[in-house]
């Protein structure tokens, strides 16, 4: 008999479940409340009686992401995470510290389908869909290592978000739950190399959360030589979608901008992406490429992307250079896993 992932339902569905199977409605609060916390079995369920404990785990289990390699930089307080999950796939998570509290950047899925040309995820290949208690268990997971309450989720790990849209809506809705982590929606960052259609879809719901929109490139040329995901939908068409998200939802854009040396840095390049943005309430975050063995791309000098953002700041457009974080333990995504996964081969 197959068993259900209980962590990814939501709590009106655990009250009906419990109901129609004549248990009282007040249980099911108490187990979402365990499963929100992070428990990882029904045995640590201690107000719920023997009985009921060994029926859940009879028809039940709870997804879990545990710890196989942990690295905490020298240089900040950024700690990276590799987890394993139930099916031994590995997934990356970055827990970050900043003024405003902690913030975990999570993946979606196990590998990524999209191939941009610079992602060191998208070197190893795409394996499946995270569920939603796979996703709660990494910030979970982060939580009760480290010992903190995180107060802010970026999905921008190891995958696209969007790819895995119903996955990660039920995600979001059980993290931001009252009832469950608690985790406000303008708390929250969703990240997407230009799925269009699904940025509609995302836009209906009216969601506050941030969207952060993987561009790094001002033209068509450029973006579909270094993203495939281009060549379906032209930077018109994902423009045109974030402009109509910004409509439902009234929530300012953030475009993440890699400069790339030589690529896409020029002073030209700059004057493009700021004809492009016009109009969009938007921040753009200029972010120092992290360099990927085996791949030819290096980041800008410092002085090429002052430069750029001084163009950019002077054409109107709201702008910043991004602190890089964990420079010393590769905290850029994808690279823990290849390099684990290479000291595996004998």
């Amino acid at each position: 008999m197959s068993q259900t992932d209980i962590k990814s339902i939501t709590l009106p569905e655990l009250k009906a479940r419990f109901t129609a199977e004549g248990l009282p409605a007040y249980r099911a609060g108490q187990v979402y409340r365990w499963l929100s916390g992070g428990v990882r079995g029904f045995d640590e369920m201690t107000n719920l009686p023997k009985d009921l404990r060994e029926r859940l785990a009879a028809e039940n289990f709870i997804a879990g992401a545990d710890i196989v390699r942990k690295y905490s930089s020298k240089l900040d307080d950024t700690v990276k995470y590799l987890f394993r999950l139930h099916d031994g796939q590995l997934v990356e998570s970055v827990l970050m510290r900043y003024e405003h509290g902690r913030t975990i950047c999570i993946s979606s899925q196990v590998g990524c389908k999209m191939d941009c040309a610079f992602c060191a995820t998208g070197q190893s290949g795409y394996s499946r869909d995270l569920s939603p208690s796979e996703m709660l268990a990494q910030v979970q997971s982060a939580q009760a290592d480290a010992g903190v309450r995180i107060s802010n989720i970026v999905l921008m790990g190891m995958g696209e978000p969007l790819e895995n849209y119903r996955n990660v809506l039920r995600f979001l809705d059980l993290v931001s739950s009252e009832d469950g982590m608690n985790v406000g929606m303008r708390h929250i960052s969703l990240s997407t190399c230009g799925v269009v259609d699904r940025i509609y879809d995302l836009a209906e719901k009216e969601y506050q959360l941030t969207l952060s929109v993987s561009l790094h490139a001002p033209n068509d040329e450029i973006r579909s030589r270094l993203m495939p995901v281009n060549r379906r939908w032209k930077i018109g068409e994902l423009l045109d979608a974030c402009r109509y998200y910004q409509s439902r939802t009234g929530r300012r854009i953030s475009f993440e901008y890699a400069m790339i040396g030589g690529v896409n840095d020029s002073r030209d390049c700059a004057r493009e992406l700021a004809r492009r943005l016009k109009g969009i309430m938007c921040h753009v975050n200029l972010i120092p490429m992290n360099p990927v063995e085996g791949l030819p791309f290096r980041k800008s000098p410092p002085a090429v992307m002052q430069r750029f953002l001084g163009t950019l700041e002077g054409e109107g457009v709201n702008a910043t250079v991004r602190r890089t974080l964990g420079a010393d333990i590769d905290a850029s995504c994808g690279q823990l896993r290849r390099r684990f996964a290479e000291e595996a081969v004998p």
